[in-house]
């Protein structure tokens, strides 16, 4: 009778094995990467940008030296705290809408690439892994993150105020620039990619810029579109791993910029991180 009620040794085990629920699997991602939080968002970043330097500098030998594979894992992994964050926003609608996002990633690449526009002529110098048509397969886990992270940071310390379409937009779409402000110049710098008619921000043209408001433009109103955003702001004040990506951010290209020079550049980077002590979110507990 216990065991066909669900109570006895069969029904302990049933429930042993069951498959997890959604709610259940969150908590425990949530719970692995708060145990983990200082590996993913200090650790990470600090081995990433000396093994990069290292690339860039010859002192890898070239099976190591900006090898696809560890540039993509070691991508996701910084990426995870925002993946996991958003994880219970995403639902049938807003999947559609990272969908819609992943293929405009691509195809404004893809026309980049040819046509120099929007961004201007540019070409990568290394391999970035797997690449359709050219384009590398990964591109969304570097492109789509970056306007996230915006979002997320002008959500957290715009308030109330984000809640107004013409206080949100511009924000998030000037955080999208000056995260790029760090980015590229460190990404030409490592030889990630090339524009060969170099440009007025160590070595990125401003046309660049101008490509990033009409793609930070786009993803911001996609984004809008698809997600609760009560929903949005209820799980950031109980995350607070959610922006650690942005942590690693900072600390990789903050540390790449400053290697090479680009104090401008690196200036930025630390105006990010007062942006996330700010908002409470440079905490990443040293005790972990």
């Amino acid at each position: 009778m216990g065991s066909e009620g669900g109570d006895g040794p069969a029904g302990a085990t049933a429930r042993a094995t069951a498959r997890p629920t959604r709610p259940e699997m969150q908590a425990r991602l949530d719970s692995l990467l708060r145990e983990h939080r200082v590996t993913v968002a200090v650790v990470f970043p600090t081995v990433g940008a000396i093994l990069l330097v290292a690339s860039a500098e010859g002192h890898l030998p070239p099976p190591l030296a900006f090898e696809p594979f560890l540039l993509l894992l070691g991508t996701l992994v910084m990426r995870s705290p925002l993946l996991i964050g958003m994880a219970p926003l995403i639902d049938r609608r807003a999947a559609v809408g990272v969908t819609v996002l992943a293929g405009y990633a691509y195809a404004i690449e893809f026309a980049g690439l040819r046509t120099g526009w929007p961004y201007g002529e540019f070409h990568y110098a290394i391999d970035l892994g797997p690449t359709v048509a050219g384009v590398p397969i990964g591109l969304p886990v570097f492109f789509l993150p970056l306007v996230g992270n915006a979002y997320l940071l002008c959500s957290l310390l715009l308030g109330r105020r984000a809640r107004a379409a013409r206080i949100r937009l511009p924000a998030v779409i000037g955080t999208v620039i000056a995260m790029d402000l760090v980015l590229d110049p460190g990404a030409v710098a490592l030889g990630f990619w090339t524009y060969p008619g170099g440009g007025a921000v160590y070595g990125v043209p401003l046309s660049n810029f101008a490509g990033w408001v009409l793609s930070a433009t786009v993803t911001v109103l996609v984004l809008d579109v698809v997600l609760d955003r009560a929903a949005l702001l209820e799980r950031l004040d109980t995350c607070e791993f959610a922006l650690d990506d942005l942590v690693s951010f900072v600390l990789l290209w903050g540390a790449v910029n400053v290697y090479f020079g680009n104090w401008g550049a690196a200036a930025v980077a630390g105006l990010f991180a007062l942006g996330l002590v700010r908002a409470d979110r440079f905490d990443v507990p040293v005790g972990r």
